[in-house]
């Protein structure tokens, strides 16, 4: 049974003026807003340090906030906009310039980088309007609530979504954010936190979800499983039916969260999905961790959850939770380091630190929030893997081509190409993105060791690629990262799954081999 919700609910950056009819203010730059550094996966991949280093921006409305995107020296031209006070659909306005590409009706940062969306002074609310990120990277929002999205009714917003990413988006922290609805898909909501169309390194940390039928997802059907490397930690899920979230395919570590009022269902696992769950409290909930509506499992690696008044349907058809006593079925490498608060501590901590208006607490893993230091300058943690550097000539790899009889998948393909065609040893076929970027992988039924990769461009296609990345899919770590083809050494790892990145590319790029070697 659904449990009843409660809750009802242009002015150019370089003239440092105030701009009153748009409420936008502009001041010299300064460091980011954000008190403390990415966590989890968004420190990965080069890490998440949004606009650190740029002008900052006060906005008081939408259509400000739009302005500000809009007035930099470039769609990548680091921005911190500090918003207060409601942004709504009457003050929120499309705005046009070579910076940016927005719409009326939603916060929108598309094909755009470098930014921070931080709630000031009084707070920030943006109701009824969502926040859509589309063909970004780095950027950070912290300390805003975002209610009562619709996708259908009047005013509709975002899809329905609070927040939500899609088509190739990168490294995103959300932070200290409070985001709620005022029911299900049937009163015209959709879900709080949505990811799909290869969105990775994406952490949400110390907020709050509420009062919504569903919490949010990763990957928008079955195929989608090009998302990932998400970290959720320290957020208060509450009476939410169901996706707490939803994984298809990826990689998500879930850790020091509290759960209440999980109506339906949980965290669901499927579609090949794997889940680090740790140290979480469960309360007054049902069916909290498994693989729901669907025949295609995902699996899961517990530790040191507790499960306070939670009950267990039992197992059939397409509905297999995984209690009464959960245990794991997979084994997950996080690469980067993280506090653990015990989970009997949880409910506390969590309370004290998530959502908007917390004053930014957080915990350092010793069960006590933590004012941040307003006299330290915000940092960023340096990323544990490295960054993009091109790995020059290298020694020709010597011994078995692993990769031959392999496995092997990926994000997409262009018509007539086949993944499969990377690993067959003939240098006649070839495997293209349906684009001009994407991601192949190879692929093994038990851990493999690999110190060598050799990418070899089809015949007549020699230089088209411009930009690439060789990834530990089993934990996000970028292994090695360069601009052109060849051989590319890094240290030696034990992996079940190594992923070929294409990001830039002249035309369209044709990999013939993806070799991979133990040294």
């Amino acid at each position: 049974m659904r449990r009843a919700v409660t809750l009802r609910l242009n002015a150019a950056l370089a003239t440092l003026a105030v701009a009153a009819a748009t409420g936008v203010v502009l001041s010299m730059p300064q460091e980011a807003s954000a008190a403390t550094g990415a966590t989890g996966y968004a420190t990965q991949n080069g890490g998440t340090t949004g606009g650190a280093g740029g002008q900052t921006v006060r906005a008081t409305t939408g259509t400000a906030i739009h302005q500000a995107l809009c007035g930099r020296a470039s769609s990548s031209t680091p921005i911190v906009i500090q918003v207060e006070g409601t942004i709504n659909h009457g003050n929120t306005a499309k705005v046009s310039g070579d910076s940016c590409s927005t719409a009326a009706g939603v916060i929108e940062l598309k094909e755009i980088s470098n930014v921070t969306i931080v709630g000031v002074g009084g707070g920030a609310v943006f109701d009824q309007l969502g926040i859509h990120i589309r063909d970004s990277s780095n950027i950070i929002i912290q300390n805003v609530t975002v209610r009562n999205v619709k996708k259908s009714g009047s005013p509709t917003s975002n899809g329905g979504d609070a927040i939500g990413m899609e088509s190739g988006v990168r490294n995103v922290w959300v932070d200290h954010t409070t985001l709620e609805a005022s029911g299900g898909e049937s009163e015209g909501f959709d879900g709080l936190f949505d990811m799909k169309d290869n969105t990775q390194y994406v952490t949400l940390s110390y907020s709050v979800l509420r009062n919504s039928g569903r919490g949010g997802l990763i990957g928008s059907s079955e195929s989608d499983r090009s998302n990932g490397y998400v970290t959720f930690h320290h957020n208060k899920y509450e009476n939410i039916d169901s996706r707490a979230p939803l994984l298809r395919g990826g990689i998500a570590h879930i850790y020091n969260n509290h759960y209440v009022s999980l109506n339906e269902s949980g965290i669901n696992s499927r579609a090949g999905a794997k889940a680090k769950v740790d140290n979480n409290y469960f309360e007054d909930s049902k069916d909290v961790l498994g693989t729901f509506y669907t025949d295609q499992a995902g699996s899961w690696q517990v530790s040191g959850n507790i499960f306070d008044n939670v009950t267990w349907s039992e197992r059939e058809g397409d509905n297999n939770p995984a209690g009464p006593n959960p245990t794991s079925n997979t084994t997950v490498g996080i690469p980067y380091s993280y506090d653990l608060d015990a989970a009997d501590c949880v409910p506390s901590v969590v309370s004290q630190t998530a959502g908007a208006n917390k004053g930014l607490k957080v915990s350092d893993g010793s069960c006590t929030p933590q004012s941040p230091d307003p006299t330290t300058p915000p940092t960023t943690p340096a990323p544990t893997d490295p960054g993009p550097t091109d790995p020059g000539p290298t020694t020709p790899p010597t011994g078995t081509n692993l990769s031959l009889g392999a496995g092997a998948d990926g994000t997409s393909k262009a018509s007539g190409t086949s993944y499969g065609n990377v690993r067959d040893g003939n240098a006649s076929t070839y495997w293209s993105p349906a684009g001009a970027t994407g991601s192949v992988s190879v692929k093994w039924g038990s851990a493999t060791t690999v110190a060598k990769a050799v990418i070899r461009e089809a015949a007549g296609s020699e230089g088209g690629i411009r930009s690439w990345r060789i990834i530990n899919h089993d934990t996000g770590s970028v292994l090695a990262s360069g601009s052109t083809a060849g051989v590319a050494g890094f240290a030696a790892t034990s992996l079940k799954k190594i992923t070929l990145e294409i990001t830039a590319s002249s035309g369209s790029p044709r990999v013939a081999e993806f070799e991979t070697y133990a040294g």
